[in-house]
């Protein structure tokens, strides 16, 4: 089994959007794909078109009154399941601090699924916290989409250092391009510069009105725009992440 987290420092860079839709292509791979839905927004939960079965089932996970496997849910689409969140996942820090191994109970938790998926994918919220610890511990991999601006890279730059600080694996981050808008020369300059260290995939996802209308649809882009040409940067951003971090 492989887990993969979706995250950022930041907000708004395109987490969500792929990290359903990058589940979409795993599963539609013939892979068994799960999404936990870490964020208390819950977008990826709404996207799939999912909802708790139990009041503060976030929370009731991690102080184990629950176990994992319990909020697994399956969707409409064939080999992808996910584990829905709700508001009391904002509780997940506090919750966290009071273990043992608090900082490694995440992992503990996602191994109990080792039979029953190929792929786990983790939709983190937004910041560096707790949670995100446990996060970049259980994770094999954490992939990072970052606008090509000045402030997104920013961003990368402070995980890059906080990883360095707390001696986490650093070999784990992986980066790759979101919401990229050709009509910006920023966007080509950033793009290329960063291209050289080799941290950062070279397929990217562009900013387009398509993956914009997943909220509409409540869908992967891949169910309503398939010929379009945003699923098929997400089509050729997953197979470069298979390469590289499944296969």
């Amino acid at each position: 089994m492989v887990t993969i987290s979706l995250y950022n420092l930041k907000g708004g860079v395109g987490k969500t959007a792929a990290s359903i839709n990058l589940a979409y292509l795993a599963a539609k791979d013939n892979y068994r794909t799960l999404v936990w839905d870490l964020d208390p927004q819950g977008s990826s939960s709404f996207y799939l078109g999912a909802d708790p079965s139990v009041k503060n089932e976030s929370k009731k996970l991690f102080n184990g009154e629950m176990d994992l496997i319990e909020a697994v849910q399956s969707t409409q689409y064939s080999n992808l399941s996910v584990i829905p969140a709700d508001i009391s996942a904002r509780q997940a820090d506090v919750l966290l601090s009071e273990m043992k191994q608090s900082k490694r109970k995440l992992s503990g938790l996602i191994s109990s699924l080792k039979k029953d998926f190929d792929i786990v994918i983790l939709d983190a919220p937004p910041g560096i916290s707790l949670l995100h610890d446990n996060i970049f511990n259980a994770a094999d991999w954490v992939l990072m989409p970052n606008i090509p601006t000045t402030l997104s890279i920013r961003s990368f730059e402070t995980v890059i250092n906080y990883f360095e600080e707390n001696d986490l694996d650093k070999t784990k981050l992986k980066c790759f391009f979101s919401m990229v808008d050709h009509r910006k020369n920023l966007h080509h300059e950033t793009m290329q510069a960063f291209y050289k260290d080799h941290v950062f995939f070279k397929n990217y996802i562009p900013y387009l009105s398509d993956i914009e209308k997943m909220g509409l649809h409540q869908a992967p882009l891949e169910t309503y725009a398939a010929s379009s040409f945003a699923a098929q940067c997400y089509r050729d951003l997953w197979k470069e992440i298979k390469k590289n971090c499944i296969d």
